[in-house]
């Protein structure tokens, strides 16, 4: 039976694989209260392993609000989709950032899904943005 627990080397690991962001809403850990989590891209509940290709980097807002969730609906089109993998795709061919800013715009149907799904564009998270851009930190270049 695999190991139950992620070795504090292979979470440094993906925290450099991350560049230390998240990978849904790409908040820093710079400038978030609290440590980024290991997030299991599928659940282990759905038979998701802590194998790496299976681990990436999310704040705790995006990772409670994924839970054990693997597909969203498409707000435009009304499709299931699978969420965004951030392990395996590039954020930017998903999402854009508004002319603000502050919220997250999903580009596709994966991306909207997601956007829904995880609730990137939730009052905590858009108000707390709204502070990082008047501060300069946000969005995060590239």
């Amino acid at each position: 039976m695999a190991s139950k627990r992620i070795s504090a080397e292979h979470q440094d690991r993906i925290r450099r694989q991350a560049d230390n962001r998240c990978g849904y809403c790409q908040s820093h850990q710079k400038y978030v209260m609290g440590r980024l989590e290991i997030d299991h891209l599928i659940p282990r509940s759905k038979g998701g392993s802590n194998d790496e290709e299976n681990l990436w980097l999310s704040c705790r807002l995006c990772n409670n609000a994924k839970r054990d969730q693997t597909h969203g609906v498409d707000p435009l089109t009304r499709e299931v989709m699978p969420l965004y993998n951030p392990r395996t795709q590039a954020w930017s061919d998903h999402f854009i950032w508004s002319d603000d800013g502050v919220q997250i715009i999903g580009l596709t149907p994966c991306g909207r899904a997601t956007v829904l799904a995880l609730q990137l564009n939730n009052l905590i998270a858009v108000m707390v943005r709204q502070e990082w851009v008047a501060a300069g930190w946000h969005p995060p270049a590239g």
